[in-house]
């Protein structure tokens, strides 16, 4: 296991999710169903997994077919591009006219659905299909970013809207963007 991986995975996606609009979706979901905190965690979990082995297998996969030179300016680009990406605030849409599932299993299905169509396409999904194209150990890499989405998420269904209330969202996105910016610049100058 690649530890260095595993570690700036978890870190950067923890930071990323802050303020995300899937973390803004588990809010909204403990908000709705307060009794199935445990299904709701357990559908976050699920749905990351899946997301995330996909993405980092993605980028494992786009280092096989262009040079590692052209990868560094890729992946170099890609991190910047997220840190910039990460100063733009998410907002989620009123789930209006949804029906109310009031069992565990319907909000872990509910859940799993949700958040897995929330990843597509988002900033802590493009940051692990390039965390799996810097890092060749895939399972490092979807362990490490699982973590981090966990990390950000489970206190977002535990605690509620509090939790982001107590911490400035700005600084957090400011912290994680310039992470993803100095990743960017390293990966542009030292590979």
């Amino acid at each position: 296991m690649d530890v260095s991986a595993l570690a700036l995975s978890t870190g950067v996606v923890a930071l990323a999710e802050m303020g995300d609009k899937t973390q803004l979706l588990s809010l909204m979901l403990a908000a709705r169903y307060p009794k199935q905190a445990l299904a709701i965690i357990a559908g976050i979990f699920i749905a990351t997994i899946a997301n995330h082995a996909c993405a980092a297998l993605l980028g494992h996969w786009l280092m096989t077919l262009v040079t590692p030179d052209v990868m560094r300016w890729i992946l170099g680009a890609s991190f910047v591009g997220i840190g910039l990406w990460l100063l733009i605030p998410d907002h989620i849409d009123d789930a209006k006219g949804s029906k109310v599932a009031d069992r565990a299993l319907q909000v872990f299905g509910l859940t799993v659905v949700l958040f897995f169509l929330a990843e597509m396409g988002d900033k802590t999904q493009i940051a692990t299909i390039a965390l799996g194209a810097r890092y060749p150990d895939v399972l490092s890499v979807t362990i490490g970013t699982t973590l981090g989405m966990m990390l950000a998420n489970a206190p977002a269904v535990w605690i509620g809207q509090k939790f982001t209330q107590r911490m400035p969202i700005k600084w957090v996105h400011a912290v994680a963007a310039m992470t993803f910016i100095l990743i960017g610049i390293a990966s542009l100058i030292w590979g």
